[in-house]
C-alpha cells in the first residue's frame, strides 16, 4: 500500500497544540450522551498556535533532510505587478519559508510581463534541481491567461496541490496519492485531526463547492471517513442540512451566514470564510469575520476557528508543508501525513 499524504484511514490520535486545555479536549466528542454541549464556553481552535507547532516541526524536517540527504527543500514565488494584497500575501510566505529554512526564490516581474514571458519564467523554475515548489501569486493582469499559467507548472512542482492530476489522485480511492493537497482544504483538516476532533462516521457539511476549497476538502473528510454533505447557492433548506452536522466547514464567502440556531449543539466549526464588515469603532472603520456569526455560534458549538486567527494561518503553514513533500518526494521518501510531521 502506498503513503498517502491523508495518513492511515483511522487516524491516530494526534497532538492538541499548546493552545487547547487539556480539560477541553472531551468537549471535542462532539455532543455529550443527552445531546447538549453543556454551560461550557466551546474551545477556540487557535490556528496560530498550531500554525507555529507545525513550523517548528518543518524546521527539524527540513534540517533533517539537508543533513542526511543533501536536499534542502526550495519554494519559488512568481509576483507579477505590484499589487498591495499580493505583494503582502508573498511577503508572508517569504517569512515562513525562512522560519523553516527552506531555499527560496523571488521571481519579480512587472504588470506589463507578455504571456511568453512568464511561460519561460515557469518553464526555468521546472528545470531547476533546487527549486522542488513553485507558487505562482494570483490574480495575474488581464494580459495573461492564468489558467495556462498554472497549467505550465510541473506536477512535482505543483506546491498549490491544484493541477488536473493532484486533484483527480485526491478524488480517487486507492490510487496513487496526490503530491500536494490544497492548501486551506488540508489546512482545515490538520486541525481538525491536531485538536483529536474525530471525523470517521460522523456528519459533515462542507458549505461552498469552489475548486479553491469546498470541493478537495469534501472529498479530504471523505477520505477519512466522514459522511459528507455538500451546500451551495442551489441548496434547498440549508438551515435544516446544518442542523444534521457534527462538522461544519463554512467557505460560502458570506458575511456571517451561518447563524447558532441552525447548529447542532455541540457541533465543531470551521469557519474557512474572511469577510470585511464596516465597524466604526475599529481605526480602519471595518474588522474581519467569517462566514459564521461568531457570537451565535459560540454559545452552541463545542469547538470554533476565531476568523481571524483560525483556518487563515494554517494556509501558509500548509504550503510550507507542501513544499517539503514535494522535495521528500524528489529523493523518493514518502510523505508528510496531515496531522503529523
Amino acid at each position: 500500500q502506498q503513503p498517502s499524504l491523508l495518513g492511515p484511514l483511522t487516524p491516530p490520535l494526534c497532538c492538541v497544540s499548546a493552545s487547547s486545555p487539556p480539560s477541553r479536549v472531551h468537549l471535542l466528542n462532539m455532543a455529550s450522551a443527552d445531546g447538549k454541549s453543556g454551560e461550557a464556553s466551546p474551545l477556540i481552535i487557535d490556528g496560530n498556535a498550531t500554525a507555529a507547532t507545525i513550523r517548528g516541526e518543518l524546521a527539524e524536517e527540513v534540517a533533517r533532510l539537508e543533513s542526511e540527504h543533501s536536499c534542502k527543500p526550495g519554494l519559488a514565488v512568481v509576483l507579477v505587478g505590484n499589487r498591495t494584497d499580493s505583494a503582502t500575501y508573498v511577503r508572508m510566505k517569504k517569512k515562513a519559508a525562512a522560519e523553516i529554512g527552506l531555499h527560496s526564490l523571488d521571481v519579480d516581474l512587472p504588470d506589463t510581463v507578455t504571456q511568453e514571458e512568464l511561460l519561460e519564467e515557469v518553464e526555468k523554475l521546472n528545470n531547476d534541481p533546487q527549486v522542488h515548489a513553485i507558487l505562482v501569486q494570483l490574480p495575474l493582469p488581464s494580459q495573461i491567461d492564468e489558467a495556462a499559467i498554472l497549467k505550465k507548472i510541473a506536477v512535482e512542482k505543483d506546491a498549490d496541490g491544484f493541477s488536473a492530476l493532484n486533484i483527480g489522485n485526491l478524488c480517487l480511492r486507492g490510487g496513487d496519492p496526490p503530491l500536494a493537497v490544497p492548501c486551506t482544504p488540508a489546512g482545515c483538516i490538520e486541525l481538525l485531526k491536531r485538536y483529536d476532533i474525530p471525523i470517521s462516521g460522523k456528519d459533515c457539511v462542507v458549505l461552498g463547492r469552489s475548486n479553491i476549497v469546498g470541493m478537495p476538502v469534501a472529498h479530504l473528510l471523505q477520505a477519512e471517513n466522514g459522511t459528507v454533505t455538500v451546500c451551495h447557492s442551489r441548496t434547498q433548506n440549508m438551515a435544516e442540512k446544518v442542523g444534521r452536522a457534527d462538522i461544519v466547514i463554512a467557505a460560502i464567502g458570506k458575511t456571517e451566514f451561518v447563524q447558532g440556531e441552525w447548529l447542532k449543539p455541540g457541533a465543531v466549526v470551521i469557519d474557512v470564510g474572511i469577510n470585511s464588515k464596516e465597524d466604526a469603532t475599529r481605526k480602519r472603520g471595518y474588522r474581519l469575520v467569517g462566514d459564521c456569526d461568531y457570537e451565535s455560534c459560540s454559545r452552541v458549538a463545542s469547538a470554533i476557528t476565531p476568523v481571524p486567527g483560525g483556518v487563515g494561518p494554517m494556509t501558509i503553514a500548509m504550503l510550507m508543508k507542501n513544499t517539503v513533500n514535494l522535495a521528500r518526494f524528489s529523493i523518493g521518501l514518502p510523505p508528510l501525513p496531515l496531522g503529523s510531521a
